[in-house]
């Protein structure tokens, strides 16, 4: 479905700028909300995470089942995860102990993964029919 398709590469590339962005301390803004509002991040974060999982169940024409798409649906699946973790890790941090040090070690990586994430939407972009991808 182009649809989907279309949906994962605009996830996985704004996620990826989102968490890219957001570890150098920047406050960019994209349609007038700003990249660091925990609504953004939320709302982002909901359609990474559902965006992958339909990845995994309806990949692109022509592909396999679930390893035609599987790059870009973890991909989606791991943005959506620390998009809203980022979120309620803040808002938890004062209350549980092991969910933020679990917190803390998975969002160190933020800048790496956010590279990534670009990267992955680019070559989904640019590379549609390519086995993982």
């Amino acid at each position: 479905m182009p649809q989907l398709y279309f949906l994962s590469i605009l996830c996985n590339g704004l996620a990826g700028y989102v968490l890219f962005k957001d570890s150098e301390g920047d406050a960019g803004e994209i349609a007038q909300f700003s990249i660091k509002g925990p609504t953004f991040n939320l709302i982002l974060g909901i359609m990474c995470a559902v965006t992958g999982v339909l990845k995994l169940l309806s990949p692109f024409e022509g592909d396999l089942l679930v390893i035609g798409d599987l790059l870009p649906a973890a991909a989606g699946l791991i943005a959506g995860l620390m998009l809203i973790f980022g979120i309620y890790r803040q808002d938890l941090s004062a209350k549980a102990g092991e969910l933020d040090r679990l917190g803390v070690s998975l969002l160190v990586f933020r800048k790496p993964i956010g590279l990534a994430l670009m990267a992955i939407g680019l070559l989904h972009f640019l590379f549609p029919k390519a086995l993982f991808l």
